[in-house]
């Protein structure tokens, strides 16, 4: 149940493990039951993406059951859902004001929602999977990619969101991008919505001039899949995910590699402490070796590395498949996970997870 990773000294390091069932690593009752988690059980399938707003009141999730749903984060009740996609929901984003929210589909829709009435506001129809969607900072404007699909190639697009129509098409968008590598699997909007950074499925990374389309500069961030790609507190750096077993941090502006935190496995997300040096991680193997592989075999618990040190310090168990999503509340107090079994967990740190000083 615990394990030791040795540094460079040659001294053993403890890896704790947090056990999200009431009970510590030894078998023994926890206080109040405080590392309890919030199950949250609205889906019928696998989680593809948990968001907090920017309070962290409210939990948004994604799955391949067609209705993202939004929670209320402190005690797990479900506040409602977004019905009108008919294919897995592979992305969705929360404006800064908690006033809409956008939703990807592989349906081949990328639909906007008022949150307050979980109304459905506008509908774009494109070509192929909406596999990524962000809003800006400003919230006036949203970008999309599209899936390298069906004879067509994927397309990253810019649309105006300010007075949405029912139904929009191609034309309404302000700027429309060919991606004639390989996909965009990840994206984020840079500083000052001026830059789109984008993830893709080959490893490489790419800025982006919002205005213009042009590609701005590149780098080869990773040898596999970009999976996930998430900011720090301030926007200044950036963590990714890969199927190459790594996680790495990323400067916003110039692409340079600063960390590398590395696994033994697929890494689907990663997302970085706003209060806290640390790095968490989430993955697990592919979807398709779940069902023949033990919980215990498959490594599903998220882990937790200091983001200086790249040194693994802790583990946090619960999941009966993959973790496909991390997100870390704005508050740095819990962080929400979503798994390929379904459930969305909301684990609330013990006082000890603070107190832990890492040794150097």
């Amino acid at each position: 149940m615990e394990s030791s990773k040795s540094n460079e000294a040659g001294t053993e390091r403890p890896i704790y493990c947090f056990h999200a069932d009431g009970y510590d690593a030894r078998g023994r009752k926890n206080q109040n039951d405080r590392w309890k988690p919030l199950m949250l059980h609205g889906h019928e399938r696998a989680i593809t993406e948990v968001k907090y707003n920017r309070e962290g009141d409210l939990l948004f999730s994604a799955s391949k059951d067609k209705q993202p749903n939004v929670w209320y984060s402190l005690n797990g009740e479900r506040l409602g859902t977004f019905n009108g996609h008919n294919g897995s929901v592979w992305c969705i984003d929360v404006n800064w004001e908690t006033t809409r929210f956008l939703s990807g589909s592989g349906d081949n829709t990328l639909r906007l929602w008022d949150v307050q009435t979980g109304k459905e506001l506008s509908q774009l129809t494109t070509n192929s999977s909406v596999r990524t969607c962000a809003f800006s900072y400003s919230g006036n404007l949203a970008v999309y990619a599209t899936d390298k699909a069906l004879g067509y190639q994927c397309e990253m697009f810019l649309i105006d969101v300010r007075s949405p129509e029912p139904i929009l098409s191609h034309e309404d968008n302000v700027c429309r991008t060919s991606i004639s590598g390989a996909r965009i699997s990840s994206l984020l909007w840079g500083a000052l919505d001026e830059t789109i950074i984008t993830g893709h499925e080959n490893g490489e990374l790419n800025i982006w001039d919002s205005r213009t389309g042009k590609k701005l500069s590149d780098a080869q961030g990773h040898k596999g899949q970009i999976n996930d790609m998430q900011f720090n507190k301030d926007g200044t750096m950036f963590v990714t995910a890969s199927k190459d077993h790594t996680a790495k941090l990323f400067d916003s502006e110039s692409l340079v590699t600063l960390k590398t935190y590395k696994t033994e496995r697929p890494v689907n997300s990663a997302t970085i402490s706003p209060i806290l040096d640390h790095v968490a991680l989430g993955g697990g193997q592919d979807a398709m070796d779940v069902t023949t592989t033990h919980a215990r075999q498959g490594k599903f618990d998220a882990r937790f590395f200091h983001l200086v040190f790249e040194e693994e310090f802790a583990r946090l168990k619960g999941h009966f498949g993959p973790i496909n999503s991390l997100s870390f509340h704005p508050n740095g107090r819990s962080i929400a996970t979503g798994g390929e079994d379904g459930y969305v967990r909301i684990n609330t740190f013990d006082q000890s997870y603070f107190d832990y000083h890492f040794e150097y």
